[in-house]
């Protein structure tokens, strides 16, 4: 009974040995990034870096996210997956030993160009893991458990950050946790060589550009349009959500990782359910109602003052996962057939570029008030909704 119980489980969602593989590599890389990663902006701030340094990074983030997408799909295609995601945590270590190594709020440029944009380099070919790993009706589900999982660490590791930080400091704490990091990521190394099965549909050529642009269609072209305007609501006050709670708010770094925490619980509490019924159904609505979450978290977050209203908004937060999965799945079902990393780099490339050139000018904006970059993302979020209600596209269900 209780083995039938385990099957109709493992099978509902498409669980299999790759993929539990990879559900685990991101658990060790994710919590070892996330204990350090959320609290750099007050790591900089700690050392001496100004606010323009602050937007810098997060706006570095996204030209790097844009910047490596390509790359890591293109190498996937080539390589496989199980290599190139090695070939991406060896460079996160690199970043990692450099900010270890080197005092001053400028190491933690420098290495953030090894470490800060890992998640992206690798996403195309863990989507191409999913792809070729799944069955084709459970591949939202696939994305949706890399989705949940992934929350994992991103709750627990500004929680365990935050204590790190109360108990040594802004400083060495951060140091300690990029510590933990290299450890985690040593860890994961040796876990995907040891478990993970090697790719079996391996080209040897990924796309060339040219090919990969050709890639994104009329259909991809509208959600990537509406995609980029709501990265725009999120980018803009994102560096600055943990300066607004800590510096403007006056509570401590732990209460913002318990916060943190609540925002990846609430997240991961709808991606399974979610999942089941965007595969069963059509999947506009639930990237729709996603849009309309990351408008409103950053007209929630300013006007909450209490701790009580900032989880009421870290909980809205965490609902702006709504339809993540289903949005990344949609861009799978729309890409082409044998490239699906490399379309899926392209797509990034091109959203990330132009978005963080929104990163980018998010400190001027704070500099003028913090008031001015919430709102400025909240009007970008509502006409980023409303193009993709009126534009947006998908493969329905009923199309064979």
């Amino acid at each position: 009974m209780k083995r039938n119980l385990l099957k109709g489980i493992v099978s509902f969602l498409g669980l299999n040995k790759t993929i539990l593989t990879m559900l685990i590599m991101v658990i060790f890389l994710g919590l070892g990034e996330k204990m350090a990663e959320r609290f750099l902006p007050l790591y900089i701030v700690a050392l001496g870096g100004s606010s323009i340094f602050v937007a810098f990074l997060n706006g570095m983030d996204n030209l790097l996210s844009a910047l490596y997408s390509f790359p890591g799909g293109y190498l996937s295609d080539r390589i496989g997956y199980k290599k190139s995601l090695i070939v991406f945590i060896v460079m996160a270590i690199i970043g990692y030993l450099i900010v270890i190594a080197f005092p001053g709020w400028q190491a933690v440029l420098v290495g953030a160009i090894f470490f800060i944009s890992w998640s992206a380099i690798s996403l195309p070919a863990i989507m191409s893991l999913v792809s070729k790993a799944v069955k084709k009706e459970k591949q939202t589900m696939g994305v949706s458990l890399h989705s949940l999982v992934r929350r994992i660490p991103m709750g627990l590791g500004p929680i365990i950050g935050g204590v790190l930080i109360g108990i040594y400091g802004k400083v060495l704490g951060v140091k300690i946790a990029f510590a933990c990091a290299l450890i985690l990521a040593i860890l994961s190394i040796i876990f995907i060589r040891r478990f993970m099965a090697e790719d079996t549909e391996i080209k040897g050529k990924g796309m060339s550009i040219k090919e990969s642009f050709s890639g994104i269609n009329t259909d991809l072209r509208m959600l990537l349009v509406s995609d980029i305007l709501i990265r725009f609501a999120e980018q803009i006050p994102y560096a600055f959500v943990v300066l607004w709670v800590v510096d403007n708010l006056h509570f401590s770094a732990f209460q913002f990782g318990l916060l943190t925490g609540i925002e990846m619980a609430t997240a991961m509490a709808v991606y399974i359910p979610i999942a089941f019924l965007a595969d069963k159904y059509n999947k506009k609505p639930f990237i729709a109602i996603t849009f309309g979450f990351f408008t409103i978290f950053p007209l929630f977050i300013y006007y909450s003052r209490t701790f009580e209203m900032l989880i009421f908004a870290f909980i809205i937060r965490g609902f702006k996962e709504f339809g993540e999965p289903t949005r990344k799945s949609l861009i799978l079902d729309l890409a082409p057939t044998d490239k699906k990393a490399s379309t899926f780099g392209t797509y990034y490339l091109i959203r990330d570029v132009i978005v963080s050139m929104a990163a980018f000018s998010a400190g001027f904006l704070w500099d003028i008030s913090p008031k001015v970059n919430f709102m400025t993302a909240f009007a970008f979020g509502i006409v980023g909704t409303l193009f993709f209600l009126i534009f947006g596209k998908e493969k329905r269900k009923n199309i064979k």
